[in-house]
């Protein structure tokens, strides 16, 4: 496909009817909706506002929207707004291989990875799907040997640990599917590297034998400078315990990337390498050859279902009417949100300790994804793009920043995620009723609050009474699982990807670049051969100036 921007004559959202239409309701009546009293009118309000999704297991997620500020009414005039937006022409497109992003002139394919029906998916013509599951045939090879202990150290022992050294997707995605699945893991212990810090490096390797540690080195180029520098010190650490024989790096080793010659210069057996294509992007990546050590850790089938539950959500996304598509209406109202009601925040909440991880995943695929400010048009937007995500899993989080969410000045749009079935059911389930009752008990508690009477009613008097008063009415998500299985996270993820998706949509964005990430890099390798030198720097505001030249006195 030549390299131009077919999507550049797509309107800015503030120049779609369905746009204005939606200021003038929240003008008129939306800011003013009463989400209880909307459950008053309408006894239905939640067999209409709720949707099961069905797995391709059969396993089920339920996401209750009925606690959200909008009424028939909103609902429809968003609904428009997708249409008016053409979200459904641009899905369409990144599923057909069409280069989306087009300031890379890329296709947006990651959806390909997860084609375990195995249909043809082309770009540029050419069909990716035997390439793709040719990959996945060399991860369920080489994750099989590794567990079962066929393949082997360089001294003869197996295999006891993974270190993943990436940054980024590289990292995020791995770390976060083998915490969230943990309970599915085999013998093998797997560790993770992205911080350059020395401090990451040096302390995973005080608990790594050399002759049993596996090393997967996650670069798309191999030349990504974090990852190399801690890659380059892993391989020194080996050598110097091994002897300085370098035809071990070979059993020791293993690249995850496409740039064959600088893998081979590293030391490492091509043969030992998991190629990923350039229309994959880092934060959709753990999908690709970057999930190795998920693979690793789970075993390959439960890697597999993992994939499959997200090609589910593919299915539904592309096949589902407007009415009916779960990703779509949680995309269309974190717009409502961020764009009428002004809202600047969006948390996620996991009342689920193996999703530990999943918020600060999620903040790399809402924020690098839409954090931009620049319209597919090519001219700066005028309107809020990009929520800025956060979250830590409850009920920790219940003591320390709900307090901002129950009775802050700010509205912060919250989601709710709880699996119904504790992988550890322990107590006669003691723990997790516990767990399920704060996770209902908040999200009621943010939408009908407390007023004054029945503060008072509780005993409260004078001054006190205001710091009691909580004002309800305020928007959550509940998002309740099964169980959290390898499939079901797969769709939830999906699930945020496409909610991303439809966002940056209907704010005409490109979702999938990421030049903001560029500048510091660029100048953190000036600043770099700086270092090395002894002399004053001077080349700099005065600010940086002043630091890196303490810097250097204290160093």
């Amino acid at each position: 496909m030549a390299s131009q921007n077919t999507f550049s004559d797509f309107k800015l959202a503030t120049d779609l009817p369905a746009w204005s239409k939606l200021q003038k309701i929240y003008d008129t009546k939306g800011k003013k909706l009463n989400v209880k009293e909307e459950f008053a009118h309408d006894p239905k309000r939640f067999d209409k506002l709720s949707k099961t999704f069905t797995n391709f297991d059969n396993s089920k997620i339920l996401f209750d929207f009925s606690k959200n500020l909008v009424d028939d009414e909103i609902l429809t005039a968003l609904y428009e707004l997708a249409e008016e937006a053409k979200v459904s022409a641009l899905r369409d497109a990144m599923f057909a291989g069409e280069h989306i992003n087009f300031t890379e002139d890329r296709a947006v394919y990651h959806v390909a990875l997860r084609n375990r029906a195995n249909k043809p998916m082309y770009v540029d013509g050419v069909n990716v799907a035997p390439e793709v599951d040719a990959v996945l045939q060399h991860m369920k090879v080489f994750s099989e040997q590794v567990r079962s202990g066929e393949w082997k150290g360089y001294t003869g022992k197996k295999i006891t640990d993974v270190v993943n050294i990436g940054i980024g997707g590289s990292d995020l995605g791995p770390v976060m599917v083998t915490e969230a699945l943990k309970h599915y893991a085999g013998d093998l212990k797997v560790h993770f590297v992205s911080n350059i810090d020395g401090t990451h490096i040096a302390e995973t390797l005080k608990v790594c034998d050399p002759e049993t540690t596996l090393f997967l080195i996650a670069s798309k180029t191999f030349t990504t400078a974090e990852t190399i520098t801690n890659a380059t010190s892993a391989k020194n650490w080996f050598l110097s315990k091994t002897g300085y024989v370098s035809e071990n790096i070979a059993k020791h080793f293993v690249a995850l990337s496409t740039n064959a010659e600088e893998v081979s210069k590293f030391g490492i057996d091509t043969n030992n390498m998991f190629g990923f294509e350039s229309w994959v992007g880092g934060r959709y990546s753990v999908w690709s050859a970057i999930g190795l050590s998920v693979a690793l850790y789970i075993g390959y089938d439960n890697f597999e279902a993992f994939l499959k539950g997200a090609e589910a959500v593919d299915k539904h996304f592309v096949e589902s009417p407007l009415e009916d598509n779960i990703p779509l209406l949680g995309g269309l109202l974190s717009v409502w949100y961020n764009n009428f009601h002004g809202a600047q925040t969006h948390l996620v909440a996991p009342f689920d300790q193996y999703l530990h991880r999943f918020p600060a995943y999620l903040q790399q695929l809402s924020m690098e994804s839409n954090g931009k400010s620049v319209t597919r048009g090519n001219v700066f937007s005028t309107y809020s793009t990009g929520s800025i995500l956060f979250g830590e899993p409850a009920t920790n989080a219940q003591h320390s920043f709900f307090q901002l969410v129950h009775q802050g000045t700010k509205l912060i749009p919250s989601d709710f995620i709880l699996a119904a079935k504790s992988h550890n059911p322990i107590e006669n389930n003691l723990h997790q009723k516990m767990l399920a009752s704060n996770f209902f008990a908040q999200a009621e508690a943010l939408m009908v609050g407390k007023d004054e009477e029945k503060v008072k009613s509780e005993g409260a008097t004078g001054g006190l009474v205001p710091h009691k008063v909580f004002s309800g009415n305020r928007p959550t998500t509940s998002i309740l699982a099964q169980k959290i299985t390898p499939a079901n996270l797969g769709a939830l993820i999906a699930y945020y990807e496409y909610v991303t998706f439809v966002e940056g949509a209907i704010w005409n964005i490109n979702s999938f670049d990421q030049w903001g990430v560029e500048l510091g890099k660029v100048l953190a390798k000036v600043i770099g051969k700086e270092l090395d030198d002894s002399d004053n720097t001077e080349s700099h505001d005065a600010s940086t100036n002043a630091l890196i030249n303490q810097f250097k006195n204290w160093m």
